[in-house]
Order: C-alpha cells, then structure tokens, then sequence
C-alpha cells in the first residue's frame, strides 16, 4: 500500500483483501502488536485516527512503533468492518503456513506440551487458550472438530498471540507424537503427576467434554481437583491450570505482563 493513497483507495484495497483466505483479521491494537512482535507479515493496516494509533505505539509497544508508523493509514472503520475496535485499529496479516506448522509440532524432542481442543464450541474460549499457550510457551494449541481456530473472533479473544505459538485444526489421525494426557474426572489427581515435555494435553468441549474416540487414543487420564457439586471449570481456567502445573517457561525467560 502506498503512503499516498486517499482514504477511498485504501478502503477498496482493505476490501479486496479481506476475502481473500489466506489473510487474517487482526482486530485492535493489541492483536496487531502481537503479530508483528511474533513475526507476521502485516499486508494492511487502518484506522479512524493514525496519529492516535501511533501514539498508543509510543506509549504501550515502542519495540513495534516504527512499523505501526510505516503500516498504518487512515480509513472509516466502521465502512470496513462490523464491529470496530476501542483502539479503532485494523489489520490483515497472512496467516502462517499449514505444512510448516505441521512439522513444527510434529518436531521431537519437544520442548513443551500442545494442547489439544476436543470439539470446542466457543470462539472466545478457544482465543484465551491460544493466548494461554502463547504466554506459558507451549509449543501449539490443536483443535478437531469444525471450528475454525483462526476464525476472526477467536483471533482477536487470542489478542494476536496466533502468531507466538502453533495454531492448527487436525482430525485424530494427524495429532502429533507424544503421551497423551486427557483431562477427565475419573482422572488420577494432576497433583500426584508430573506432566512431561513432550505431552499432548487434552481438552474436551465445554459442554461434553472428552469425546470417546479421543478418551480411548488418551495414554492418560487426569482430572484437576475439584470442590464436589460443583459440575466444571472455565475451558481456559483448566488450561491454566494444566499448564500451570507443567512448569510453563524455564526461569529467567518470563517477563511481567501488560494491558490487555
């Protein structure tokens, strides 16, 4: 995109972009500092105010404010887009390569579990687990079932963090090597377990749980412990608390958080 084109040029390029399949929505400032700190390649970006843009670039992620500066033009958001953003910042970046993430999570030895999403219904809830991985460092979430982990909801509930991990759809057959560790309730206690590296950690869906072709293929069961009568926890707090109680990054490599 050319810095000198007018708002009406760029809204016909936003729009011939984004139906195209291989390009993803990034939705907000923070989905699109994100992807360009984890590598994306950013083809578009837009918003109701650059400067505005810029300025929350300065202030929240210096490290990307010079290619926030060079990507983002001005455009109607609301011309663009069905629901904009807060930080009234749009982009589209290319989504990552299929195959290559194939042979990512297929690599052994692994350095970190992937977690595995068994028939999830929920867009938002499959983006708090993307983002949960990204920050414990796992090596990807999986998903089987016929949502789509990089639908735009799901994208922007991860706040961008696709792009710091491995984010794929996979049938039962294509699940990569290693142990698999199928949370249940007639699980044994994840206390007395110590989850190793290599681990697939699977999820089953929020409203079924564990489906009983992926509980037969599970080397393991494990259940979190649990007050009784109460039915379940959150998809993503089980997650975290998996994750949490396989170590998550070595010392030394975590850092503080920041705004959402």
């Amino acid at each position: 995109m050319s810095e000198d084109q007018g708002p009406g040029e760029i809204a016909r390029d936003w729009q011939e972009a984004s139906g195209r399949g291989d390009l993803v929505l990034l939705d907000g400032f923070h989905a699109l500092k994100h992807a360009l700190r984890f590598g994306a390649e950013v083809r578009l970006a837009v918003a109701d105010d650059p400067g505005a843009v810029r300025a929350l670039a300065r202030a929240l992620a210096p490290d990307v404010e010079a290619d926030v500066a060079r990507l983002v033009r001005p455009a109607v958001l609301k011309e663009l887009l069905p629901r904009v953003h807060p930080t009234g910042v749009a982009a589209l970046a290319v989504r990552p390569d299929r195959a290559t993430g194939i042979a990512g999570l297929g690599r052994m030895p692994r350095p970190a579990p992937v977690v595995v999403l068994d028939n999830p219904r929920n867009l938002g809830n499959v983006g708090a687990v993307v983002r949960l991985a990204a920050g414990f460092g796992a090596t990807g979430v999986v998903t089987r079932g016929d949502l789509d982990p990089w639908h735009p909801n799901v994208v922007r509930a991860g706040a961008g963090l696709h792009y710091a991990t491995t984010v794929e759809r996979l049938a039962l057959e294509e699940l990569p090597p290693g142990p698999l560790y199928a949370l249940d309730p007639e699980g044994a206690d994840i206390r007395g377990l110590t989850l190793p590296d290599d681990a697939l950690l699977a999820f089953g869906s929020e409203r079924h749980g564990i489906s009983p072709e992926l509980r037969a293929r599970a080397d393991h069961l494990v259940s979190l412990p649990m007050r009784p009568q109460v039915s379940s926890y959150n998809l993503a707090t089980s997650v975290a608390m998996t994750l949490f109680h396989w170590g998550g990054p070595p010392p030394g490599q975590e850092q503080g958080g920041e705004n959402p």
